[in-house]
């Protein structure tokens, strides 16, 4: 007779300390036996082979399965369509609890309820819990019982709220005595998966003061490396958010706050399914007349705007799969606002290209951008690319390493006049915006 089991199934969690469902899972009563998948209903939609992220998620995948066979265990690490996977899972195993956390995106949450549904016909109980946000979905509410679309105000609930319970770490290593004892199995290449590798190096995060210090004074800076870099270890929870949350406590409000803006992105997400179809969350933004031009999408893909801090951040983030917050806002509002590109098409290739790409945030950021968004900037604001590179790379630090033959013969002109843009992008979004009232 088979023994009865729990499976932990990590997704955006890949780490075993401070997980929630985990936690879950090893106080269950039952063995556990922790699985991964690697989705090809996901993997298949990435053109790109030599993809950073599905060697980062490879590489910590891998890191897990090396931790469990410390205490005997192993990571079962499967690739295919969930579905099938976890009906195959239901005829190896006898399966009684199966544990995971919450995720938000549409594709995961149908993907949930299909297995909840599997595991009822297979008369085991499907639980998830809240793990990669602080607060989720209706846990920060106005006075009138509504989600908050203005930041601030969420803010500031947000911190009102916020006690020793919500940041409050799992001690899952107490109980690692609970993982189920069996023989090592192989782990999949990324060639078996269909990916190659890059140059990508997963190392374990950790959080010390020293990545804080000075966060508020040069974290607009991009020449200096004053960010924490941990986005990417967010996005995919190989480290835990309430532990960050401890140390921005203690040493960076403002580190804090930035992390207060993803839980409310997160929050919009939840509560505001629009988002899912890439809607204008403000509806007559929808009207706006983009020009889509192909081959000034193309330029400024490739850094070849002929405006300095634009292609530096462009080819920062071909070349590396990361781009400075800061140069961030200034590169979308130039899409959206001097070239009049739809900010989906910028969203896109972001998607494609930023080793920390999170549906919620980046949709956020870009409709921030193109002012379409909740609490975004309004449509005046416009980002002036040369008052950026004075203010925030004076000694041309940036913009040298990144594009080095800026002042030779070689760098394109200006694709457009900073001038007539803003004027144009002013004329257009008024017009439309007038017409949809």
């Amino acid at each position: 007779m088979k023994q009865e089991i729990a499976i932990f199934w990590f997704r955006r969690d890949l780490r075993l300390d401070d997980n929630a469902g985990l936690y879950r899972a090893l106080k269950s009563g039952l063995k556990v036996l922790p699985i991964f998948i690697f989705d090809k209903n996901i993997l298949d939609k990435l053109e790109e082979k030599k993809d950073r992220r599905v060697d980062f998620i490879h590489q910590a995948v891998f890191a897990i399965k090396e931790q469990l066979n410390l205490f005997g265990s192993d990571l079962c690490i499967r690739y295919g369509q969930p579905e099938g996977i976890w009906q195959s899972l239901f005829t190896e195993f006898s399966i009684k609890k199966v544990f995971c956390n919450h995720d938000y995106e549409k594709y995961a949450t149908d993907r949930d309820l299909s297995i909840s549904n599997l595991c009822k016909e297979n008369q085991a109980e499907f639980y998830s819990f809240k793990d990669q946000c602080v607060f989720e979905k209706s846990e920060i509410l106005s006075a009138t019982g509504t989600p908050y679309t203005v930041f601030t105000p969420y803010m500031r609930k947000w911190k009102d709220k916020m006690n020793g319970f919500y940041k409050k770490s799992y001690p899952n290593e107490n109980y690692f005595d609970k993982f189920l004892k069996i023989e090592k199995s192989n782990c999949p290449s990324l060639t078996d998966i269909g990916f190659e590798k890059t140059e990508i190096v997963f190392n374990k995060p950790t959080l010390s003061k020293s990545i804080l210090i000075g966060y508020k004074e040069k974290r607009d800076f991009p020449a200096i490396n004053a960010t924490s870099r941990l986005s990417i270890h967010l996005r995919f929870g190989t480290i835990s958010v309430r532990k960050c949350v401890q140390y921005a406590e203690m040493f960076s409000e403002t580190w804090l706050n930035e992390l207060i803006w993803r839980d409310f992105y997160m929050n919009i997400l939840a509560n505001f399914p629009q988002i899912n179809a890439r809607l204008a969350f403000k509806k007559a933004y929808d009207k706006i007349p983009w020009r889509n031009n192909e081959a000034e999408f193309k330029a400024w893909c490739e850094g070849k705007t002929g405006y300095w801090l634009v292609d530096a951040g462009m080819r920062e983030l071909n070349n590396t799969g990361f781009m400075h917050n800061r140069v961030r806002m200034v590169v979308a509002s130039f899409l959206c606002k001097h070239l009049l590109i739809d900010w989906r098409w910028g969203e896109a290739y972001f998607a494609q290209k930023l080793n920390d790409f999170d549906f919620s945030a980046n949709n956020g950021g870009w409709q921030w951008a193109s002012s379409s968004g909740c609490d975004a900037a309004p449509y005046f604001r416009i980002f002036n690319p040369e008052s950026q590179t004075l203010k925030f790379d004076k000694e041309m630090a940036y913009i040298k390493k990144w594009v080095p033959e800026y002042l030779s013969s070689s760098y394109p002109r200006p694709i457009v006049d900073h001038k007539m843009a803003r004027e144009r992008a002013l004329k257009v979004y008024k017009e439309a915006l007038n017409e949809a009232e």
